[in-house]
């Protein structure tokens, strides 16, 4: 594995190419001319997947998608570098090349442009911050000792072992329930490494069943992202893992695209935010919906290269532009806030900061906003983070498949992505920003957002009620049966009147007026003309909402106790 230590810029000629790590540039070009690939024909470079998500959202094209000119490759390796990825969002090229006259050359050919070195007021204060959150987020790694699974089981159908307290924080055994487990989204990946999930008993779900979509290593290209780093087995184990009685992740039917783009043991480069916009570029192009980073980045070996407050604008370091050119593609981006809240930097990290990137802070297991989550606001007064989940001691799976615990944002972060693919996939039609406002909307600090827990702990079948009342294509209504109230208001139980035949179990479904779900039952097939609504026996007066639906239809109905 190489090392990542040097930092050093050269400037060539007409360019300027800068060097992050043992002879690799990032070069950048003029332009995309001479392109074989035209917006007209997407499929030439997109899957077929990523360009639903975008006419789906009448998200268009533009320049930014078409790859980098395949000539221009040509031409650079012909003067001896090795062209590692290129960056179509910046139009660039990741080379390593060997000494300085090959730098020299690709300086030299026309068609080379220049990088702006940005960011390069120290902060030599705050040093070596790893863009990792490490394992424990508050380095050193703290992993706790293997946990016994509790076996403690949901309300409902699934057995989350060591996982429930996190998972029945944020309502998500409910969606669970309602069969929503992240069937048909897809999420990628960003982290340091997958160590032993090829193996690992806790992924063999995934595998059996083809959630394991494919693999990429862009710090080491070419690299086997299962022989690297524990970090991101751990975070796809929040999400991904599926083992009864012991864990369960947040998604565990979700697809996986494994994307490793941080070097954790060469030190810390600003290339590697060039690696994680490559990751997210890959995400884009393959049809992910959601990506998730448990990575934040401040400061660098090379102080020169730290990021100041300032530049927490949601505008300027190279991984936030990345983040939110991701979620201008119809991605919904979920990044950790970092850990760094008790030092003497204590602000998040990028790309946290980004304006359209939902980041993560932490809670205990009772909910209790933990000190060490990196705070807001951003540089341009954005509220940071935007919501925060158990990021202390979370339920995980460590190294050669130990069942463990770990601290940070990093390891609340998978929590909320695989929360919100089930969000997704139960109200299809809604955008990534509509899951990000409604969240945030429907979370349990959303009367006072602050700088510390955001918008609080999510909500997520609040979340769901009030994503249902967004959708531009909701489910149609049924129209036989067809369910009406009696009376309404009523001072005692309500009576729902079915007509026609229902042929299929139907989920019945009680709401608060702010979203919470206070019952749960099914309807069976062919039940009586007239049915009382006991529930509403141990509720008080107020707004309800009742909703009844199975897996193509809904009807949703107003209800007034007296």
């Amino acid at each position: 594995m190489k090392s990542l230590m040097l930092f050093f810029i050269i400037t060539c000629l007409a360019a300027e190419i800068n060097v992050w790590g043992a002879n690799k540039y990032v070069v950048f070009l003029k332009d995309k001319n001479n392109s074989p690939y035209t917006l007209t024909n997407p499929q030439e470079f997109l899957s077929q997947r990523a360009i639903e998500r975008r006419n789906k959202f009448n998200i268009p094209f533009d320049e930014k998608d078409l790859p980098v000119t395949p000539s221009y490759i040509s031409q650079i390796v012909a003067t001896g570098a090795v062209a590692l990825y290129p960056l179509k969002w910046i139009n660039a090229v990741v080379i390593f090349a060997a000494d300085a006259g090959i730098v020299n050359a690709v300086a030299a050919l026309p068609f080379v442009d220049h990088l702006n070195p940005g960011n390069k007021a120290p902060q030599s204060s705050v040093k070596g911050n790893s863009g990792i959150n490490q394992i424990g987020a508050i380095p050193p790694y703290t992993i706790g000792a293997p946990v016994i699974p509790s076996n403690t089981k949901s309300t409902g159908s699934l057995d989350y072992g060591t996982a429930w307290n996190q998972v029945s924080m944020i309502g998500l055994h409910n969606l669970h329930d309602m069969g929503y487990t992240g069937q048909d989204r897809m999420i990628a990946i960003l982290d340091a490494g997958f160590w032993d999930v090829d193996q690992g008993v806790a992924f063999s779900y995934l595998w059996q069943n083809n959630l394991i979509a494919g693999t990429r290593d862009f710090a080491t290209p070419g690299g086997n992202v299962f022989m690297n780093h524990t970090h991101g087995e751990s975070v796809l184990s929040i999400m991904g893992a599926n083992l009864p009685g012991q864990i369960i992740g947040t998604a565990p039917d979700a697809t996986y695209w494994l994307i490793r783009t941080e070097d954790a043991w060469g030190g810390e480069s600003l290339l590697e935010e060039y690696n994680w916009a490559a990751g997210a570029e890959l995400a884009d192009s393959v049809g992910a919906d959601i990506i998730s980073s448990s990575l934040v980045y401040t400061t660098f070996d090379d102080p020169a290269y730290n990021h100041t407050y300032s530049d927490l604008n949601g505008n300027t370091t190279p991984i936030t532009i990345a983040s939110d050119r991701a979620a201008s593609r119809g991605m919904l981006v979920i990044n950790a806030e970092g850990n760094d809240g008790e030092k003497p930097w204590y602000y998040m990290g990028a790309p946290a900061d980004g304006d359209s990137v939902f980041s993560i802070g932490a809670v205990n297991e009772t909910g209790i906003y933990q000190a060490f989550t990196g705070k807001g606001p951003t540089s341009d007064g954005q509220i940071k983070p935007d919501v925060c989940a158990q990021g202390y001691n979370t339920a995980l799976v460590y190294g050669n498949g130990v069942i463990t615990v770990g601290t940070g944002t990093s390891f609340a972060t998978p929590i909320v992505a695989g929360a919100l693919a089930c969000l997704w996939q139960s109200v299809p039609a809604v955008s990534a920003e509509d899951i990000r406002n409604v969240v945030r909307n429907t979370a349990s600090n959303s009367a006072s957002p602050d700088n510390f827990s955001g918008w609080g702990i999510p909500n997520i079948m609040a979340a769901r009620t009030g994503l249902i009342s967004l959708s531009s294509d909701p489910p149609k209504k049924l129209l036989t049966p067809v369910f009406s109230l009696l009376q309404n208001p009523f001072e005692n139980l309500p009576v729902l009147k079915i007509q026609g035949e229902i042929n299929s179990p139907v989920e019945l479904e009680i709401f608060s007026a702010n979203g919470k779900l206070l019952h749960l039952s099914r309807i069976a097939t062919n039940p009586p003309k007239y049915m009382e609504l006991k529930a509403f026996n141990d509720l008080p007066t107020g707004l309800y909402l009742i909703r009844l639906h199975d897996d193509i239809h809904y009807e949703t109905l107003q209800a007034i106790k007296l």
